[in-house]
């Protein structure tokens, strides 16, 4: 019903950038809330930034100044600007949306398949 497709990940040095994109597409009717999420080997996936249809934010203490996150409602797409990449920030980056379905209007989470990010030191 709703496919997420994510793009921008990749190897960089430490104090680099990055940006990541998610772009929802499907029965969509509306998306409430909008993040993203990492997983690194090993440990728990723990969240990274949120941002709703109002565009209010919430990082993070460990990227707090360093990533912003970001939405384009008219194309259902958000995104992650990553600077001052760090080696500890090494994971699989999955975008989650929160989707009002077209047709049921139930909300639904959808999850993107991972993105690869990985920070050399």
């Amino acid at each position: 019903q709703v496919q997420l497709v994510e793009s921008g990940g990749g190897l960089v040095q430490a104090g680099g950038s990055l940006r990541l994109s998610c772009a929802a597409s499907g029965s969509i009717f509306s998306i409430n809330a909008m993040g993203w999420y990492r997983q690194a080997p090993g440990k728990q996936r723990e969240l990274v930034a949120t941002i709703s249809s109002g565009a209010s934010t919430n990082y993070a203490d460990s990227v707090k100044g360093r990533f912003t996150i970001s939405r384009d409602n008219a194309k259902n797409t958000v995104y992650l600007q990553m600077n001052t990449l760090k080696p500890e920030d090494t994971a699989v980056y999955y975008c989650n949306t929160r989707v009002i379905l077209l047709i049921s209007h139930i909300a639904r989470d959808y999850w993107g398949q991972g993105t690869q990010v990985t920070v050399s030191s």
